[in-house]
């Protein structure tokens, strides 16, 4: 999966997922409770999917210059799903150049991962320059901006999140119980030993959920050569693969795993476990 791409700042296609620490939600998940928890969500913490969804939506339209948000739908035997995307480009004339690096960065792919969509309405915030990162030369990184193009998905679970939101609040699921974590094609339907029937549906076929179709629709029009996908619940930095125990071969795959060393030493103080997602996390056992 690791392709070089030949650019001025030596990036390559890097498929990533990134847990955030999670800020306190106070949510019971044990298998032997009931799964619809009474605790409410602390609105001093995390905005409702409307409101967020309201300021990014804001936040675009004070900044046309640099920002743009696009509405996809899909639907599949009468389950529709809709994803906002969010594109930054510097100079907004330029987001279709082909010579600058893109970057797509996705984020509430699991109903119940609260702070990661508030940590996208942080990114484009800062990006929109209405926030700013401490002890950062504001020349550097504009720079550096400027040789990129990234779009954002600030929630691309908005009907799991909505179930989250009128009480079930450990549902991961999308709006009708598939995981979108493991409806895409890559060993598809395979059962690992803790495999969880009720939190890892795969879904009917691959890509049979909207969502997933929507995002296989992005990456394939965008063509990304750096994709994070933001999760939350550990710290941790995954690399590929997710449904082996090893990680790729060959130069990207170590330009790969030196970069998040790198994120790790710098941002995370050494706190975050890297390597596949398959191993490191207990997704494959052999």
């Amino acid at each position: 999966m690791a392709m070089i791409r030949r650019r001025s700042l030596s990036l390559y296609y890097i498929p990533l997922s990134i847990f955030a620490a999670c800020l306190p939600i106070f949510v019971n998940c044990d298998d032997n409770l009931n799964r619809t928890s009474s605790t409410p969500i602390n609105r001093d913490l995390y905005h409702s999917s409307g409101d967020l969804m309201e300021m990014i939506k804001n936040l675009v339209h004070r900044h046309p210059d640099k920002l743009s948000m696009e509405t996809i739908e899909a639907g599949n035997k009468g389950y529709n799903a809709e994803i906002r995307v969010v594109t930054y480009c510097h100079r907004r004339k330029d987001s279709d150049d082909r010579s600058k690096i893109r970057i797509l960065l996705s984020f509430g792919q699991h109903g119940r991962e609260l702070i990661t969509t508030e940590l996208a309405l942080r990114i484009l915030s800062i990006l929109s320059e209405e926030q700013f990162l401490p002890n950062t030369n504001p020349v550097s990184l504009n720079s550096t901006l400027d040789e990129l193009v990234i779009k954002v998905v600030p929630m691309e679970n908005l009907n799991g999140r909505k179930l989250v939101e009128e009480g079930d609040l450990c549902e991961r699921r999308n709006g009708r119980g598939v995981d979108l974590n493991r409806n895409w094609s890559v060993d598809w339907g395979k059962k690992e030993k803790d495999y969880d029937p009720y939190e890892e549906n795969p879904g009917t076929a691959p890509f049979s959920e909207p969502e997933s179709q929507i995002m296989r629709k992005l990456a394939l029009s965008f063509d990304p050569h750096i994709w994070v996908n933001v999760h939350s619940g550990m710290e941790a930095l995954f690399m590929p693969y997710d449904h082996k125990n090893t990680t790729p071969d060959g130069l990207p795959s170590q330009r790969m795993r030196r970069l998040l060393e790198q994120l790790n030493k710098i941002h995370c103080q050494k706190r975050c476990m890297i390597g596949s997602g398959g191993g490191s996390v207990g997704y494959v056992f052999t």
